[in-house]
């Protein structure tokens, strides 16, 4: 596995932002500056936690465990992901995480930054990049939440505006586009270094490159609501000189550093590491991990994905650290000779739901002899669970892809926009291709042979209808997004593939519906603070309520 070190230093997020005295006393100003801190804030160092903070917030990684995986369907069985979002269980503090540590934290960052860095020629990179940077994450918040404060958020203490308008989520995706366009063209003429970041260690033709990607990504994403503007969009993309994703090395990663995981409660304020992983890896590692769910880990397998058990493993875990994902016994190799059949949990099954059956194991039978702690017989080493090299500290934080970038070309070769000399299915196999070669580059998973790939692809029809082939790609979208969940679910939502379906259709009772949500509702302290524009963006939503199954403006099933 590769592993990242950060010589950047990682600004405090409770320093405080722009300060001024406003007094005209020079005695009384000096008197009360405090000069152990600083008076301004290099925007490369804003740029550099806002980057970090996306994977390395542990809060918001607990709101994905929580929803988003499980409403994917990649995973299931521990306690949060079946409780919450496998058995549609509506919680206020669990769906805020995103928006209650995105908007004071990263997003006041960024606008802060670009405010300061606004019209400076000798700054007109790191602007860019903090453009770029800030237009991501609002799409990531308006994928999940809909309307949101989009054009007065960040601004608190900028323009003394505490109550940001909750913006039309249509308005907000036409104003993406002009964020890129903005950048572009600064890209293209600033000379100054991007010092804070983490992605492409200040590569300006590498975040050029993102640019029109992110641009490829969004046209598809609108692409059912607004068609010709997505068109338009996406073939601006192709065309711009100055290129899109093409390779693993155009890849966007955010780089993080090892460590030993903590949930104590520096952990909360740290983001170095990938909490994330830390989150898959679990609270109570050697009782609830995190399993794969069924959906998931039958269609890696049944359509003979080489990755299926670079992905899933089967461990004893009785013996696993309380701080890093080691001391595993990896059981994948017996389990699989011996022809014992898996147990992955079904949608809304917890990891007891049906008890698995278990085996006993002649390698903790062996191991037995020398520690009395281990348990030949447990029951729950016959379920399929994450790869110990995906719950690693120092593991990428997903931006966006090169594989990515062939899918949504091979979806746009099926709409007929004519964006390759390729055909949708060569855009498609090398999406694979690239999809595979991402986790070995990046997770430390064997690489997969190129017969291996022509086995997979030979088995698997890519289709010979537009919707098979749309059900093809996006069904290998969704598993190339399995390290990159904001994407995933936005993808899913958007294609409608793979076709999944609900908890209670495998007879589980359901807590707040039977459909699988669409959305997350607003922090119900929204309603308290921000009242009038948390209500005038609730009277947009179908029957004027604020609910998971009313679905985004871009998500027009």
């Amino acid at each position: 596995m590769k592993k990242y070190k950060l010589y950047l230093p990682i600004i405090l997020l409770a320093c405080t932002v722009g300060f001024t005295s406003c007094s005209s006393n020079d005695a009384m100003t000096e008197l009360n500056t405090d000069p152990s801190k600083a008076a301004t804030i290099d925007a490369n160092a804003q740029l550099t936690t806002a980057e970090l903070q996306l994977y390395g917030d542990l809060d918001a990684s607990a709101t994905v465990r929580s929803y988003l995986y499980a409403f994917t369907q990649q995973l299931m069985g521990c306690w949060n992901t079946t409780n919450y979002g496998g058995r549609h269980t509506q919680d206020d503090n669990e769906m805020g995480h995103i928006w209650r540590d995105l908007y004071p934290h990263a997003v006041r960052d960024l606008v802060d930054a670009e405010n300061r860095t606004h019209n400076d020629k000798s700054k007109l990179n790191i602007n860019a990049a903090l453009r770029v940077y800030r237009a991501y994450i609002m799409s990531i918040l308006t994928d999940i939440y809909g309307d949101v404060p989009y054009f007065q958020a960040g601004q608190g203490y900028i323009k003394m505006n505490p109550t940001p308008k909750f913006d039309k989520q249509k308005d907000i995706y036409t104003d993406l586009f002009a964020q890129l366009d903005t950048a572009q063209a600064q890209f293209a003429v600033g000379t100054d270094k991007i010092t804070g970041d983490l992605i492409y260690n200040g590569n300006v033709s590498k975040w050029q490159k993102l640019v029109n990607s992110l641009r490829m990504r969004w046209a598809m994403r609108i692409s059912d609501a607004a068609p010709d503007q997505a068109k338009k969009e996406f073939i601006k993309a192709v065309n711009d000189a100055n290129g899109y994703m093409t390779t693993t090395d155009d890849d966007a990663l955010i780089k993080y550093i090892s460590g030993k995981f903590s949930f104590g409660s520096d952990a909360y304020n740290d983001y170095r590491m990938n909490r994330m992983s830390q989150l898959l890896f679990g609270n109570d590692p050697s009782n609830n991990p995190s399993f794969m769910c069924s959906t998931f880990f039958n269609e890696l397998k049944n359509s003979g994905d080489p990755r299926t058990y670079r992905i899933c493993r089967f461990y004893c875990d009785d013996l696993m650290s309380a701080t890093m994902p080691d001391n595993r016994i990896d059981l994948t190799h017996e389990i699989l000779t011996q022809n014992i059949t898996p147990a992955p949990r079904d949608p809304g099954a917890y990891a007891w739901e049906p008890w698995p059956t278990g085996y006993t194991s002649d390698t903790l039978t062996i191991l037995k002899k020398k520690n009395n702690l281990i348990d030949p017989s447990r029951a729950y080493n016959v379920e399929p669970k994450i790869a110990t090299n995906f719950l690693q500290p120092d593991n990428p934080g997903t931006v966006m892809t090169s594989a990515e970038v062939k899918f949504l070309m091979a979806e746009a070769q099926v709409k007929g926009w004519n964006v390759s000399a390729e055909t949708a299915e060569q855009l498609y196999d090398e999406g694979v291709r690239l999809s595979m070669d991402y986790l070995s580059k990046n997770y430390g998973c064997a690489p997969v042979s190129d017969a291996e790939l022509q086995a997979f692809l030979s088995k698997n029809d890519f289709g010979h209808t537009a919707e098979k082939q749309k059900e093809s790609i996006n069904t290998q979208a969704w598993i190339l997004h399995f390290t990159n969940p904001y994407e995933g679910w936005a993808n899913l939502r958007r294609s409608g593939y793979p076709k999944l379906k609900s908890p209670a259709d495998y007879g589980f009772t359901m807590i707040n519906g039977h459909d699988i949500p669409v959305r997350l509702c607003y922090p119900v302290l929204e309603s308290s603070y921000n009242k009038a524009n948390y209500e005038d963006a609730v009277s947009r939503q179908p029957g004027g309520v604020d609910s998971w199954n009313n679905r985004v403006w871009w998500d027009v099933k």
